[in-house]
């Protein structure tokens, strides 16, 4: 039976002790100013060479990427289908190193067009632990936990006017899925949000989470006339759960 590979679970580990809603004028200023400790080219080129970066470099770093030429949410993503279907039939648990590599070459490609995506993140820490390289395996999950993190902390996200801010469709629905809970089809509500129904409501301290709302604004900017929107599928095979670091 399919199972929803994304069970990371987050609310686990340390959150963020801070709330960022980002601040367009604020992050375009600094993320394009050569100057900045948060210029974009420089935070860009630390992030591919698996640095570690702080709370505020991953919210400068990825809200900063929409003002950035490689931004097209609506591009397609060939590597990130043949990935999909590489996971679907897989058997996670007798993977060789052979899949790893291939799986790697399929989500650096794919982290081309997409490089803050939870599900390529997600599959590059599997594919480097089955590779038994604990230091990118490290570095992934340390990626992908620092921009899940960043989104979670743009909003609270219980509220069409706190929502959670997204440069993708497909990364609100793995920020729900990183939370252990099952979601249903998004539905539109304004101009700017959407909203992901939980299957079931999640018990709170001070009542019940029913779903979460998302601003997907950004991904509409310079969206051209022609082109309609179809949801992602969520990405899912057998068993992987990733691994956790203290």
């Amino acid at each position: 039976m399919m199972r929803k590979i994304f069970i990371l679970l987050l609310f686990l580990l340390p959150t963020l002790a801070w709330a960022k809603v980002p601040d367009e004028d604020d992050i375009l200023r600094k993320t394009m100013d050569n100057e900045s400790p948060y210029y974009h080219s420089s935070l860009m080129m630390r992030y591919k060479n698996l640095e570690r970066l702080s709370e505020e470099e991953y919210h400068y770093l990825y809200y900063g990427y929409a003002y950035q030429d490689h931004y097209a949410p609506m591009a397609t993503n060939p590597a990130l289908e043949n990935l999909y279907a590489t996971m679907s039939n897989l058997d996670v648990d007798k993977a060789t190193k052979k899949d790893a590599e291939y799986i790697i070459s399929l989500c650096t490609e794919a982290l081309d067009k997409d490089p803050f995506s939870p599900t390529i993140l997600n599959m590059m820490v599997f594919a480097y632990g089955t590779m038994a390289d604990k230091e990118k395996e490290q570095a992934y999950f340390y990626h992908l936990q620092g921009i899940l993190e960043t989104i979670k902390s743009s909003g609270d996200g219980r509220s069409e006017k706190y929502p959670m801010h997204i440069l993708m469709f497909s990364h609100a629905v793995d920020v729900v899925s990183s939370m252990g809970v099952a979601s249903k089809r998004a539905e539109i509500v304004s101009r700017n949000v959407e909203y992901i129904p939980l299957v079931e409501p999640r018990k709170v301290p001070d009542g019940k989470i029913k779903g979460f709302y998302f601003d997907y604004s950004r991904i509409y900017r310079n969206k051209p006339d022609e082109v309609t929107f179809k949801k992602k599928r969520t990405w899912q095979f057998n068993n992987l759960k990733p691994r956790e670091y203290k």
